[in-house]
């Protein structure tokens, strides 16, 4: 019964995790969807050098 259980165990984290890291890709294609445009916009609109729309 108890390796049973922690075969259902790992199959339900394992499936977590997959499902977690595809969400996780679809939040890295987004944001650098984001950055992309961001970076697009910035170097149509650089009028005297302070087009960033990002501080770091």
């Amino acid at each position: 019964m108890v390796p049973l259980l922690l075969v259902l165990l790992l199959a339900l984290i394992l499936f977590g995790a997959g499902f977690a890291i595809k969400i996780l890709w679809w939040i890295a294609i987004a944001v650098l969807v984001l950055w992309l445009l961001g970076f697009v916009m910035r170097s149509t609109n650089s009028g005297g050098g302070r087009g960033r729309w990002y501080r770091w």
